[in-house]
């Protein structure tokens, strides 16, 4: 092989290495057996956290997250034209600490949550609660609403053991 072509197998081998790391460094939003065996800890429900943030405005979506290393327990609400993200311990239910949405990605999330919630007759934790009624054994790890054909409905993250699945819940 000449150098030009060792060089630019070595580029090319460089390059999937940082994709291969890439894709397993701690992407926290993407590392569900993480989540599972942080959840196996956690005595709070997607449902307590709910309920809990409604201090802070109407919730319009929760999740169990692995955020900095840790697991917490994130809802966001709206009050008026104002997003916040509710934070709660995953231990004890209890609202760690509540601070108004400002990042540009987190807001447009929010307002996409916002104009499915208009929509919706069903709030969040009816929903959720329906969800985990409707499968035995299963605890609620988010919940987030949107819009499919002008109908709101909430995509509901189920965990049993080390087993993720979504179910889809009408909120209309």
């Amino acid at each position: 092989m000449t150098s030009k072509a060792v060089s630019f197998m070595a580029l090319v081998a460089t390059i999937g290495l940082w994709s291969v790391v890439g894709a397993t460094a701690p992407g926290e939003e993407s590392n569900p057996a993480a989540l599972a065996a942080a959840m196996k800890n956690a005595t709070a429900s997607l449902q307590g956290g709910l309920r809990a943030s409604e201090a802070q405005g109407t919730p319009i979506s929760a999740k169990f997250e692995i955020e900095d290393g840790k697991l917490q327990l994130s809802v966001y609400t709206m009050k008026g034209n104002d997003f916040m993200e509710v934070v709660a311990d995953p231990s004890t239910g209890a609202i760690a600490k509540a601070e108004k949405i400002t990042e540009a990605d987190d807001l447009k999330e929010a307002t996409e949550q916002k104009a499915a919630m208009a929509k919706a007759r069903v709030p969040l934790l009816t929903a959720t609660e329906t969800a985990v009624q409707a499968n035995a054994g299963s605890r609620a790890v988010s919940i987030v609403p949107e819009l499919k054909s002008g109908q709101a409905t909430a995509e509901v993250t189920l965990l049993q053991g080390t087993t993720f699945k979504k179910v889809t819940e009408k909120l209309d």
